[in-house]
C-alpha cells in the first residue's frame, strides 16, 4: 500500500467514477483501474462494486477510505511541518553554554531571536566550557558557546569562531589590603589568597593561561577555595575572602556599588611599568560535519549582524 495508491482510492470513493477521478488527479483512466485492482488483489477484498456503468463503495472500502483519509491528513500536517519548519515557523535550537556566556551573553542574543522567531523553541543548557565543548562534539548541542581553550582532541571535529570577548578583572573585596589601591605589580599576585573556578572553566583556564605568559605558575599562587560558578566566587571575594580574577560582565554592578574593586596589574618583573590586561574571547562552537538547519543557520546569522552592529 503506497501514499499514491491511497490518494487515487480516495478520489474515487469521493466521485465514485473512474474517469473523473482520473482526470482530478491529471492521470490516465487505465493508471486509476490500476491502482484499485492493486489494492483489491492484495487485501483480498473488493472496495468498489461495478453496478453498470456505475460503482459503489463496498464496506471494505468505508473502512479504507476512513483510514486512508486520516493518514494522508497526517502526511499533509508532515509536510506543512518540514515546510514550517524550513520557512523558521517552528522548530527547535539546542545551544550549550558556559555559565558566563549563559548568563550575561546569551540571554539577550536569544530574547532577539525569539521575537523574529516566536514559534521556535530555544533549549539552553549551561555547564563549564570543557563540558559544553564535549557535548557539542557529540550532538548534545547545535551550537556551543564558550571562553577559554578548546581541547586539541576535539579541535578536528568542532568549527569555532569569535563572536565577542569579556575582560577577566582581578577584584577584591572592602576587607582586602587591596581595596584602596589603583594598581600593585605582578609580583604582589604571589602575596595573598585565591579564591579560583574549577578547572574545566574558561575563565580558570584563561587566568592560568595569563599567569604562564606573565611568568608566574598557577601553582605558586596560595589558592584557598575552588569554586564551580564564578557567582560564587564573586560573593566569597566579596564577604572579604582573599582575590579572584572573574569576568567583567558579572562584576558590573558590584564595581559600580563599590562592594568590589578592580586592581590594575603592573609588570614589574621585567623592568617596566606595562598595565597587564586578560582579554578572553568568547567562541561559537558547532560540528564541522554535522547538518546545520535553518533555525541553526538563522541564529549565526543574527550574531553575526549583531557584530556588524557594533563595529
Amino acid at each position: 500500500m503506497t501514499l499514491e495508491q491511497l490518494r487515487i482510492f480516495l478520489a474515487v470513493a469521493e466521485l465514485l467514477h473512474f474517469t473523473r477521478a482520473a482526470e482530478a488527479l491529471y492521470i490516465t483512466q487505465p493508471a486509476v483501474s490500476a491502482a484499485i485492482q492493486c489494492l483489491e488483489t492484495e487485501y483480498g477484498l473488493k472496495l468498489f462494486h461495478r453496478i453498470g456503468r456505475h460503482i459503489e463503495i463496498t464496506d471494505a472500502g468505508k473502512l479504507l477510505q476512513g483510514e486512508a483519509q486520516k493518514i494522508i491528513d497526517q502526511v499533509r500536517l508532515t509536510e506543512r511541518g518540514l515546510k514550517e519548519l524550513n520557512n523558521l515557523q517552528r522548530g527547535e535550537l539546542k545551544l550549550g553554554a558556559s555559565l558566563t556566556v549563559g548568563n550575561y551573553f546569551l540571554p539577550k542574543k536569544i530574547s532577539q531571536f525569539k521575537r523574529l522567531y516566536p514559534g521556535i523553541f530555544v533549549n539552553c543548557t549551561l555547564g563549564n566550557a570543557e563540558e559544553i565543548c564535549e557535548g557539542t562534539a557529540v550532538g548534545m548541542y547545535d551550537l556551543g558557546f564558550v571562553t577559554g581553550d578548546i581541547k586539541p582532541t576535539l579541535q578536528q571535529s568542532l568549527e569555532q569562531e569569535e563572536i565577542g570577548s569579556d575582560r577577566l578583572q582581578i577584584v577584591v573585596g572592602k576587607s582586602h589590603p587591596w581595596f584602596e589601591h589603583l594598581e600593585i605589580y605582578l609580583d604582589d599576585l604571589l602575596n595573598t589568597s585565591w579564591v579560583m573556578r574549577e578547572s574545566g572553566s574558561g575563565a580558570q583556564q584563561m587566568f592560568e593561561q595569563a599567569l604562564q605568559n606573565w611568568g608566574i605558575e598557577p601553582s605558586q599562587l596560595d589558592v584557598v577555595l575552588n569554586l564551580n560558578s564564578s557567582e560564587m566566587v564573586r560573593a566569597v571575594v566579596e564577604s572579604g575572602v582573599g582575590a579572584a580574577a572573574i569576568p567583567e560582565s558579572i562584576v558590573k554592578k558590584e564595581l559600580q556599588l563599590e562592594t568590589l574593586h578592580a586592581i590594575k596589574i603592573i609588570d614589574s618583573l621585567r623592568g617596566s611599568r606595562k598595565r597587564l590586561e586578560i582579554v578572553q574571547p568568547i567562541w561559537k562552537l558547532k560540528h564541522r560535519q554535522r547538518f546545520q538547519t535553518q533555525v541553526v543557520i538563522a541564529f549565526e546569522n543574527l550574531l553575526r549582524e549583531d557584530d556588524a552592529q557594533v563595529a
